[in-house]
């Protein structure tokens, strides 16, 4: 595409340098610019791009947009916010993909990644061709591509999907981080459905205060559009037991679906029975009633569900045929993730690295718990300090041996992490291993027969960040090491 016809896609700017080059690809990196890019100099939170221009024009740069001085010979484009360009033009370079995809974007503390797993496995099922966008990465058919963030860079979302579009989608689910909304990470993102989940404390570091954050997960809804056209519904799936829904039901002018628990809603859930096992439960959808029997565990798994049944039908497919799917899904990676290796206790592997899904983790567990709960606990470094004491006053209220410890210390150090959290369970009884992997020795080592551990904070992640760089962990693999190594004594 010409510089030219990129520029359609700006209301306003002032070109330096003249010229018409052909654009090759769109990048904020200057360590990924090759002949014919067109690199965008983005001022970060830690980085400013237009340091790096000079760097992309010697690297092949076509063109560059920015939005202070830059000198260099090769065309440059003046505009008031180059991140609020990039989504404008990367939208119309990439063909508007999401114009002809059916977009599903998931918003809310807790529940995001299952979620968006559920969607695509009801809709594949369905013969719907599905991506997913998110925290474990994007994934179409048998591709994976790793990311950095739950949600991706406002270009690289375009232009995967285009790529999904390409190769066939017709439909695609993504996690919409109250970050990624507040930065504009979703601009040009054409919604067709926008799910909440929850909304409980959380990144209060980035929001400053409980209203803010919900402000910004407001985004979404709003970002719905105001008009409504003949062949495309447009909908807000809500969850009507969790207040913030009743802001986000004035926040959007599409239609609104409700889930719940508590409160009469559209899709409502009664009846739950929770086992080690899986769930149970009557789903009752206007005056029809179906029995679910699912191997998820917990009342949040049911949440979780509602929110996908509420959204997939949708895409008009048969409540029958959803729950058949859903009763077929064994789980989501690191979510409640069992590890067995022939131990005569249960370990359970779970994400939960905030207050609210911490608590309804243990919660979960206490339905069928009938020993010991040992609860393995830690707080992020260089993350929101406020929820630290909470989450060790939940672990030692829910359990019977709380053992704090580290986890992703980043660039604070651990011992002063767990201080923090000490201070919320002062004169209570707990223990404190600060190594991550000698809490987990521990609690393997001493566990007893029925008992159960739940590791939480990390889920699915394979790594540690300690200081500025990860290194591979994987409670997982930790937590099987270390039973094979009590079983072979």
């Amino acid at each position: 595409m010409k510089l030219a016809d990129c520029l359609k896609a700006l209301a306003d700017f002032r070109q330096k340098n003249m010229g018409d080059p052909d654009i090759s690809e769109i990048t904020i990196d200057s360590r990924q610019v090759k002949p014919g890019s067109l690199f965008f100099c983005i001022k970060g939170h830690h980085v400013d791009g237009h340091l790096f221009a000079v760097q992309a024009e010697e690297r092949g740069a076509a063109a560059i947009v920015a939005q202070d001085p830059i000198d260099v010979s090769v065309p440059v484009i003046y505009v008031n916010d180059t991140h609020r360009a990039l989504a404008m033009i990367a939208d119309r370079f990439y063909g508007f993909p999401s114009h002809n995809l059916h977009l599903i974007g998931v918003t809310g503390t807790n529940g995001k990644t299952t979620i968006t797993y559920l969607v695509q496995s009801i809709q594949e099922a369905a013969g719907i061709n599905t991506g997913l966008i998110g925290t474990m990465g994007m994934r179409y058919k048998n591709e994976y591509i790793p990311v950095q963030n739950t949600t991706p860079e406002v270009h690289l979302i375009h232009k995967n999907l285009a790529d999904m579009k390409n190769k066939g989608a017709g439909s695609v689910v993504m996690e919409t981080s109250s970050n990624a909304l507040y930065d504009g990470r979703v601009h040009g993102c054409d919604f067709n459905v926008g799910i909440f989940t929850n909304l409980t404390e959380d990144h209060l570091d980035l929001h400053g205060t409980m209203k803010d954050y919900m402000y910004a997960k407001s985004l979404l809804f709003s970002q719905l559009g105001n008009s409504y056209r003949n062949d495309e519904i447009k909908a807000a799936v809500l969850n009507v037991d969790d207040p913030a829904s009743e802001v986000y039901k004035h926040m959007t002018a599409a239609h609104v679906i409700t889930y719940g628990i508590n409160k009469p809603a559209d899709y409502h859930a009664t009846s739950i029975q929770i086992t080690p096992s899986g769930t149970t439960f009557i789903l009752e959808v206007g005056e029809n009633k179906y029995p679910v029997s699912m191997k998820l565990i917990g009342k949040f798994s049911v949440y979780n569900v509602l929110a996908a049944l509420a959204a997939c039908s949708l895409s008009k497919i048969g409540i029958t045929d959803m729950i058949n799917t859903v009763e077929q899904i064994k789980g989501v990676s690191g979510r409640f993730e069992p590890v067995d290796a022939g131990q005569n206790f249960t370990v359970i592997v779970d994400y939960s690295h905030t207050p609210d899904s911490l608590e309804n983790a243990l919660s979960t567990i206490k339905e069928f718990a009938e020993k010991r709960i040992i609860a393995i606990v830690g707080c992020g470094g260089d993350r929101e300090r406020g929820k630290r004491p909470i989450m060790a006053k939940i672990a030692v209220d829910e359990s019977d041996l709380a053992i704090l410890t580290s986890d992703n210390p980043r660039t604070e150090d651990p011992e002063a992490i767990l201080a923090e959290m000490e201070t919320g369970i002062k004169g209570r009884s707990y223990m404190k291993i600060t190594d991550r992997r000698e809490a987990i020795r521990y609690a393997m080592q001493n566990a007893e027969d029925g008992d159960i551990v739940l590791i939480a904070g990390k889920g699915h992640e394979d790594y540690q960040i300690i200081g500025t760089k990860k290194h591979h962990f994987d409670d997982r693999e930790e937590a099987r090491a270390a039973i094979v190594a009590r079983l072979n004594k």
